[in-house]
């Protein structure tokens, strides 16, 4: 969101002249030094000649003096000149802080002989030095513009950076109360422009109406929620759907980062949120969005650190703006985060996050519709079917959807075609899943043939299981990390898994292991993957979901992580006994899964040597012609 305050922009604009102020002012420090150089050319160039003025000691005065030769003194400040009777003079420059008589005194002129001597004081004659005036001036003018326009352009820039700003918030604003330009930009985003989620709008629907008619709850003595918790996996629309409820209302929408509030001094974070809601209580209804309000708000106590800290002072103030004594009801808290189990209770009690709004995945049918909005206005091939795209993209969310559109667009483009063709959008979709195509990695005969024997017993043993997702490609292609590759893309979305599925997709992983040891009778390191994932799926289903007859309707463990991120770790609460339970059963399981798999290679052999002879001369192949080599 690239909108900006325009009225607050307008006030840190520098002005457009600031170029020819800097200009002015080195052409003025110039203009100071080249008088002074000139005044001096005149001074020695107007100079009285020796004939007429000697300059000389100030012993030679005094020496003068005692001889009788001097008819009279003048004394200009520290200078001193003295007249013979031949009109000549000899002037000397004193020495300062000490009186003409001292000085002469000091030098031996007798008392009497300086009694009798004429002594003319005058003052020095003032010289006006424009040079000086101008360099007095100019020097520091120019340094104070010069700071003046740092200061300036760092507080527009950064309010963190100047300690005058501190304590201000720099939100994102769209829709100033009274600017008609930045209420055509908060149109621009409305529920029309958030496919799926259907659910989700009904939900926030109620929001809507009360920023647009609040009297309607007050007189029948409804309290609004002032808080609303969206959460859900990283890229499922909590930002977007946040700046739709400002479209649907017409509202002003003020945006913050939870990161934003959290500084190195104490108490700043405090005064910003002070200082957001006042901001928005000024143009009220409004509606304040707070993304990622885990880097603020996460459960007190539960860090090493004091209680006492920058951040916890931060979320006390947040409590307090949104249910304390200056509370008020025309400023709706919006919030967005990927882990809601590590915020404060406080936060999550009613009055502050009345709310709460789970975003998950969405279905094929939700996926069908985002890819018609992200697919507007893009040039796609006539056999393009968005249908068969959502079915082809089980598990992405709507930021993954729009990767996806993009990159074929941009794939598109690199090939100079006209239109975003199937091509297109199966390569996209397989550089995001897989990683990007590794041309550069040629591999030996003898390396690309157990690669395709690996591959083909991964696909063969998938296409005989009763409870496995159909191959929809086969690929010696090197993509990612990856030698090769099988794609399964299930039929369906599935929320309930049975145990036959996991057992068969047991079989599935160790496929290409048992067609390697069958074909070449040794094995690689290319199956490193593939028991890796059967390790982890093996494990889970003794210690999770309670698939073992032997160690019974039990979970063990506790998972330490976030179901939208993944886990982090395991707590053990089990004996050892338990333990090495697990590992038999693991054991027992992975070793039964791969003794089916070597039984369907055996049995469909020449099924596997056609399939990896077809890979090594077509290196990829898709699901028709598959099914007919299977068949």
């Amino acid at each position: 969101m690239n909108s900006e305050n325009q009225s607050g922009s307008k006030k840190r604009r520098i002005p457009s002249v600031a170029p020819w102020v800097i200009i002015a002012l080195l052409l003025l420090n110039f203009g100071g030094f080249l008088y002074l150089y000139q005044r001096g050319e005149e001074q020695e160039t107007t100079r009285p000649s020796p004939a007429a003025r000697q300059v000389s000691s100030i012993q030679q005065i005094a020496q003068a003096i005692r001889a009788g030769q001097v008819k009279s003194l003048t004394v200009q400040g520290d200078l001193l000149t003295a007249v013979k009777p031949d009109n000549t003079s000899l002037t000397a420059r004193k020495e300062q802080g000490v009186s003409t008589v001292q000085t002469l005194q000091l030098l031996g002129v007798p008392g009497d002989t300086l009694k009798n001597l004429p002594v003319v004081v005058e003052e020095p004659p003032v010289q006006v030095n424009f040079g000086s005036i101008l360099l007095y001036l100019g020097l520091p003018l120019l340094f104070g513009y010069v700071i003046f326009r740092n200061t300036r352009q760092s507080s527009g820039s950064h309010a963190s950076s100047n300690f005058s700003s501190l304590g201000k918030s720099s939100p994102r604003v769209i829709g100033k109360a009274g600017d008609k330009e930045q209420r055509v930009n908060i149109s621009q985003v409305t529920f029309r422009d958030v496919a799926g989620a259907e659910q989700v709008k009904i939900e926030l629907q109620e929001i809507i109406e009360f920023l647009k008619e609040p009297g309607k709850f007050v007189k029948l003595g409804a309290r609004v929620p002032k808080g609303v918790l969206m959460a859900g996996p990283p890229g499922t629309g909590k930002t977007l759907l946040a700046k739709a409820v400002a479209g649907e209302a017409g509202v002003p929408f003020f945006s913050i980062s939870g990161s934003e509030f959290v500084e190195m001094f104490v108490g700043v974070g405090a005064a910003r949120v002070r200082d957001l809601f006042k901001k928005a209580r000024e143009q009220a209804p409004a509606v304040i969005f707070v993304d990622e309000i885990d880097a603020v708000g996460r459960q007190r106590g539960a860090s090493m650190g004091s209680g006492n800290d920058e951040r916890e002072q931060t979320l006390n103030q947040l409590l307090v703006e949104m249910d304390g004594f200056g509370t008020d009801t025309n400023v709706i808290v919006m919030a967005s985060t990927n882990r809601p189990d590590i915020l404060d209770p406080a936060l999550l009690r009613p009055g502050r996050f009345d709310r709460k709004v789970f975003l998950e995945r969405p279905d094929v049918h939700e996926r069908e519709a985002i890819l018609n909005v992200h697919a507007r206005g893009k040039p796609l091939a006539a056999n393009i079917s968005l249908v068969e795209l959502a079915k082809m993209t089980p598990g992405f969310v709507g930021a993954d959807l729009e990767n996806l559109v993009n990159e074929a667009a941009i794939l598109a483009a690199r090939r100079n075609l006209t239109i975003i063709g199937r091509a297109e959008f199966q390569d996209a979709m397989e550089r995001i899943v897989a990683g990007p195509e590794r041309q550069s990695k040629i591999l030996s005969e003898q390396e690309r043939q157990v690669v395709a024997y690996h591959e083909a017993g991964h696909a063969v043993v998938m296409h005989n299981l009763a409870h496995t997702d159909p191959v929809h490609k086969v690929s010696i292609v090197s993509r990612g990390m990856a030698l090769g590759y099988v794609m399964p893309l299930p039929e369906g979305d599935k929320y309930l898994r049975t145990r036959e599925a996991f057992e068969d997709e047991l079989v599935g992983l160790l496929g290409g292991r048992a067609a390697e040891e069958i074909i070449f009778e040794r094995i690689t390191t290319g199956a490193a993957n593939d028991l890796e994932r059967a390790t982890k799926v093996a494990r889970a289903m003794v210690t999770r979901y309670g698939f073992s007859q032997k160690l019974g309707l039990r979970t063990f463990g506790e998972e330490q992580g976030n179901p939208y991120l993944g886990s982090l770790g395991e707590m053990r609460n089990y004996s050892e006994e338990i333990a090495q339970a697990i590992d038999q059963e693991m054991g027992q399981i992975l070793d039964a899964a791969y003794q089916r798999a070597r039984e369907i290679i055996l049995a469909r052999r020449h099924h596997l040597e056609k399939l990896a002879a077809s890979l090594l001369e077509h290196e990829t192949i898709e699901r028709p012609a598959f099914e007919a080599i299977m068949a």
